[in-house]
């Protein structure tokens, strides 16, 4: 079957996320996403209006999906799910997506200091926080509001370091073998994650 031909949206899309990636988004111009697109000036502008809009529309497109999946597990896992449940259910939906094509923009994403783009990230991360910190206030009653947050801010940013770090770890880990799959470090993480949320505060 002969694969057809990406919409002209999609391929705004794909090019933005490239260079945004590659280059920074100061440094990419609507001209050369539309040169490395192959589309017209004016397509970007009737499907984004600005390059505020594409921006935000390229991040949305990643973590939104993952966003819901982590809802939709959060529920599943009842009313009273288990620590270990509720770290599943943060982790899973990221962990288990091949990002090697977007490491370049994640990584610009949480690199970049502009308001901008930390607005953004708040807009499409805000409701998984403020949902995910609820669970794990319920789960974990004796932990302050404030020590949930600083906990999941470092598993988030564990996270982070292993799916970017993904493709370099059958070398840095040679020992695994053919266990290197998403559930071993899936597995691994949660354990990580679980001791960290459970040691006493202030410790």
């Amino acid at each position: 079957m002969i694969a057809r031909p990406a919409d002209t949206k999609t391929r705004i899309l794909d090019a933005a996320e490239k260079l945004f990636g590659q280059n920074g988004f100061d440094a990419t111009s609507l001209r050369d996403i539309t040169a490395e697109a192959d589309v017209n000036l004016a397509a970007v502008n009737y499907h984004f209006q600005s390059k505020d809009s594409l921006i935000d529309a390229v991040i949305a497109r990643r973590v939104e999906p993952v966003n819901q999946r982590r809802l939709e597990m959060l529920e599943a896992a009842g009313p009273n799910p288990t620590l270990e449940q509720i770290l599943i259910a943060f982790l899973h939906p990221i962990m288990h997506v091949d990002f090697s094509a977007v490491y370049p923009l994640m990584a610009r994403v949480l690199a970049t200091p502009d308001a901008f783009v930390t607005r953004l990230f708040k807009k499409h991360l805000g409701i998984i926080v403020e949902r995910f910190a609820d669970a794990f206030s319920a789960a974990l009653p004796e932990l302050s509001r404030s020590e949930i947050m600083w906990r999941m801010h470092f598993t988030a940013g564990a996270m982070a370091h292993v799916i970017s770090r993904a493709h370099a770890m059958p070398e840095l880990m040679p020992d695994l073998g053919s266990k290197f799959d998403y559930q071993t470090v899936l597995a691994q993480l949660v354990t990580f994650a679980a001791a960290g949320f459970r040691a006493q505060e202030g410790i």
